[in-house]
């Protein structure tokens, strides 16, 4: 939508040019741009997650980023007919990948096991390497290098001097950030802007040194910040993703401004055939070839092989390169007047890429077996009767459960009784790595704790969203008069169901049970019936979706809906006929 939105601003109805708004300042801000992007994604990396997939991530960018950057640039020079120079440069830029859609793609379709950490790192770590490559081959070319032994040399000799100056830079930046904010030297209001700054003399400095090393410096910079003990980041991080949302938005809607309405209309079956061979050739070869002898099993590696949407870095570089080499005061005899076909090129890509993956992510998964359509599971955490009488009321049902406690004597209890549980503490900062979420929808906290409870959900909340986090009534206050839902879940069930009181019942026998509604036995018979003794806790409709009753959704059910609830120990009504 952002790229419709910048056509329709731009060259269809001419309401935007960016050339004249931003002159000779567009092309850095996009870079920055790009490299604040880069910095937020580097936060979200996690090294322990490469104790599981270090070796795949590896393949995946190395001989998977050589493979595809063989096959798109062959592509390039037999089927779209550009020059070979301009051919090797934009299979160079397509070996990127596009975090920023991969990571909501993941969020949305929630894959089981590794899967999804492999494909946040490669897009992460694949766009670093696709960036300094393509900007290499760019300075080749403009040097007036042709492609052949000094091209080669020119290149390989510039990589390592890529890979060099960003690491010193990023190891600097992550120390002169992390020390400030370790020691407690700055305070908290003055974070963000001296985060910022860091990160942008990091950017530059290191660009200044060795050009495009900026871009692997900020990533690694934010890798290491995430991953470094004793500094809190948590607050950084957050005003990144949000600074990172409101760039994207802008560089799509500016990008795909400056793109020639002629160019766009001039794309023939050549491009389009070309977007479809990306797709359904290039990709899955640079993954099973890059796989070959790996551990990775067939679901993963299928899905893996229909997972590689490009996004604002392949548009960015595309936009930066096509300028230049199309300038003849910048490049003056040896103007490529063809490079102005990279631009509508990698919108297409990138249009093609993102409908095509965003449609097909979930089914594909779904058909491997590596993610459930609109997940019904929950993660309850805690390990107390209520707790465990509820996990296995829901398991018997279908539904997917995760338990998740400090007690190691109910983590063995609920697996005795065939609930997946987890030991350890929901509120840990690799709580969300170990715990298997796939099926999984919706956090329940039940512990006995009010402050665990509502730091569980805010842990969560960010992967659940805040409509599907739920803690227990807090002891000591009125839930329905505390008026604050700044940090705290939705409440569950009603105002009386604190865990004292759920923990009374069962001790006195009282038990979870599901029961079916028709037209004659309905929800307020059911009701009447059990009067008192009832606390409605769940409703399952005729499609099995599972609805939590809280104090925003008190309980209601019609005919043909189930109803799991908390009764006090008398015989279950029967539904009359």
């Amino acid at each position: 939508m952002l790229l419709v939105t910048g056509l329709l601003v731009g060259p269809v109805f001419g309401w935007l040019n960016p050339e004249p708004l931003f002159r000779d300042w567009l092309h850095p801000l996009i870079s920055i741009a790009v490299g604040i992007i880069l910095f937020e994604g580097g936060l979200s990396l996690n090294v322990s997650e490469l104790r599981k997939i270090g070796p795949l991530v590896l393949r995946l960018c190395t001989v998977g980023v050589a493979v595809t950057w063989v096959l798109a640039t062959g592509l390039c020079f037999y089927l779209i007919e550009l020059p070979w120079t301009l051919s090797i440069l934009f299979g160079a830029i397509l070996t990127v990948t596009g975090p920023t859609v991969v990571g909501p793609l993941l969020n949305h379709v929630r894959p089981q096991g590794r899967v999804g950490s492999i494909a946040k790192w490669e897009g992460i770590v694949a766009d670093v390497i696709g960036a300094s490559l393509a900007v290499l081959v760019f300075h080749t070319i403009a040097h007036g290098a042709q492609p052949g032994e000094s091209a080669i040399t020119m290149t390989l000799v510039g990589l390592l001097k890529t890979a060099t100056v960003g690491t010193l830079a990023g190891l600097l930046g992550a120390f002169a950030l992390g020390l400030p904010l370790r020691r407690y030297w700055v305070p908290d209001s003055l974070h963000i802007p001296l985060t910022l700054g860091i990160l942008l003399a990091v950017f530059v400095g290191s660009d200044h040194i060795q050009h495009e090393s900026g871009l692997l410096a900020v990533t690694l910079m934010g890798f290491l910040l995430a991953n470094q003990k004793g500094t809190s980041i948590h607050h950084i991080i957050e005003f990144k993703e949000n600074l990172r949302t409101l760039l994207i938005a802008g560089l799509f809607v500016v990008l795909a401004a400056s793109v020639e309405l002629d160019a766009l209309l001039a794309l023939g079956w050549r491009e389009y055939s070309f977007v479809a061979l990306l797709i359904l050739v290039v990709r899955p070869a640079s993954v099973q070839l890059s796989m070959l002898g790996s551990d990775a099993v067939k679901a993963e590696r299928t899905f893996l092989s229909f997972l590689a949407p490009r996004g604002v870095v392949a548009a960015a570089i595309s936009a930066l390169f096509a300028a230049q080499l199309a300038d003849p005061i910048a490049m003056g005899a040896a103007v490529i007047p063809e490079a102005r076909a990279l631009v509508p090129l990698s919108f297409l890509v990138i249009v093609g890429t993102v409908a095509f993956y965003g449609l097909s992510a979930s089914p594909i998964a779904r058909r491997l077996g590596l993610a459930k359509a609109n997940p019904q599971g929950c993660l309850i955490i805690g390990g107390s009767p209520f707790a465990l009488a509820l996990c296995k009321s829901l398991t018997e049902l279908g539904f997917d459960i995760v338990m998740m406690d400090t007690n190691r004597e109910s983590v063995a209890t609920a697996r005795l009784g065939g609930i997946v549980a987890i030991s350890g503490s929901a509120i840990a900062a690799d709580a969300e790595e170990r715990l298997p979420l796939g099926g999984i929808g919706r956090i329940l906290a039940l512990t006995p704790n009010d402050e665990v409870n509502l730091l569980a959900g805010l842990h969560f909340r960010e992967l659940f969203g805040r409509a599907e986090t739920y803690q227990l009534p807090p002891s000591g206050i009125s839930a329905k008069h505390e008026t604050s839902g700044k940090f705290h879940g939705r409440y569950l069930f009603d105002e009386s169901a604190r865990f004292t009181e759920l923990e009374r019942r069962i001790s006195d026998g009282a038990r979870i049970t599901a029961t079916a509604l028709t037209e004659e036995f309905t929800y307020e018979h059911y009701l009447d019936h059990n009067q008192a003794g009832v606390l409605p806790l769940f409703r399952i409709n005729k499609e099995g979706q599972l609805s939590i009753f809280s104090l925003e959704s008190p309980p209601s059910a019609q005919a043909g809906d189930r109803v799991i609830s908390l009764v006090s120990s008398q015989p279950e009504p029967e539904p009359s006929s």
